[in-house]
């Protein structure tokens, strides 16, 4: 996992080189909206790109993460599905859902059944390398893929794409940096429970950090947004205990008011653990400072793997679960 954390600017690279390659061609019917299917690694791409073009994009860009597809999928909507392997059981179901609908349809995959479907009913695909072992490591493979697909559309300008591109210098240029800052926000983490918070903005970023520490570091933990968590989950916070071990995750552009927010936050949380601790982001935008924040909490999961003696690959229980569904 740690070499494969290490390629992550190698991986935007290619994944550039993909998306400027790939067809995609025009729907017979005006689009009005977008719903992506995907889940786990090959998910949470589609909530980066929601978060970096919501200001920009005209129409919703939406994702699901279940079988089922809403209602509103129809002939006006992009329908993407987003699957590394190609053989994602929910991703798979929501694709036949999607077939019915006379959607525009594009699927993100490295093969299996999902490319062959694709091929076989005409639709536009992107083929990702195969040989990456981990799909929760091919994040800038999905990210960037369902970018091209919006620009070469019409539906975004390509800024966020070529925010992608300098995120990449900004990586490279910090890497001993980001590795000896994750190196210290592992040992905070060691022992303790973590809780990830950032703001609403963010949220993909906390979301990945909680989801790489659930596979990397084999640990529950849990996050929280601000400023939704200051109506319900503040006020759960009553009891002392040294266990918990509180990140912010910050961007010196924050909404000012959830600055305030987060500075209050701590006041009150301090009273009940000492252990809270602030990561800040680099960079211009909030791609770039999402892409640091990716690399650097991937970092941090690792390295807490390292400590806790776990092995980073392994994903055993979801095996088990596959293969009990595939007897039913």
């Amino acid at each position: 996992m740690n070499q494969l954390i290490e390629k992550f600017p190698a991986q935007l690279i290619e994944a550039l080189e993909i998306g400027e390659g790939a067809t995609i061609n025009p729907h017979s019917e005006e689009i009005t909206k977008v719903y992506v299917a995907g889940l786990g690694g090959s998910g949470i791409g589609a909530d980066f790109v929601n978060s970096f073009i919501r200001e920009e994009s005209p129409i919703p860009y939406n994702t699901g993460k279940a079988y089922s597809i809403p209602k509103y999928v129809d002939k006006n909507t992009l329908a993407i599905a987003s699957s590394y392997s190609g053989n994602t059981e929910e991703t798979l179901y929501s694709f036949n859902e999607m077939i019915k609908t006379g959607a525009k349809i594009v699927v993100i995959s490295s093969g299996g059944k999902l490319i062959e479907l694709a091929k076989e009913h005409g639709y536009d695909y992107i083929v990702l390398p195969g040989d990456w072992p981990s799909p929760r490591a091919c994040l800038g493979f999905s990210l960037v893929q369902q970018l091209f697909v919006m620009k070469k559309l019409g539906f975004i300008s390509g800024e966020s794409i070529l925010s992608i591109k300098s995120s990449i210098d900004l990586i490279k240029y910090n890497q001993e940096e980001i590795k000896e800052e994750a190196k210290k926000v592992a040992n905070f983490l060691f022992q303790k429970r973590p809780i990830i918070y950032s703001t609403d903005r963010i949220e993909p970023v906390a979301v990945r950090f909680r989801q790489q520490i659930n596979e990397n570091a084999k640990k529950l933990c849990w996050h929280h947004v601000i400023p939704e968590m200051n109506h319900n989950e503040l006020v759960g916070w009553k009891d002392a205990d040294d266990e918990y071990a509180v990140v912010y995750l910050r961007n010196a552009d924050d909404f000012n008011r959830n600055s305030v927010r987060i500075d209050i936050n701590k006041k009150i949380i301090g009273k009940l653990t000492p252990n809270i601790l602030e990561i800040h982001s680099k960079g211009k935008n909030l791609v770039e400072r999402s892409m640091y924040l990716v690399h650097l909490v991937d970092w941090v999961t690792w390295y807490l793997s390292d400590l806790r003696k776990m092995d980073s690959i392994e994903v055993d229980v979801i095996d088990y679960l596959k293969g009990e569904l595939a007897k039913v």
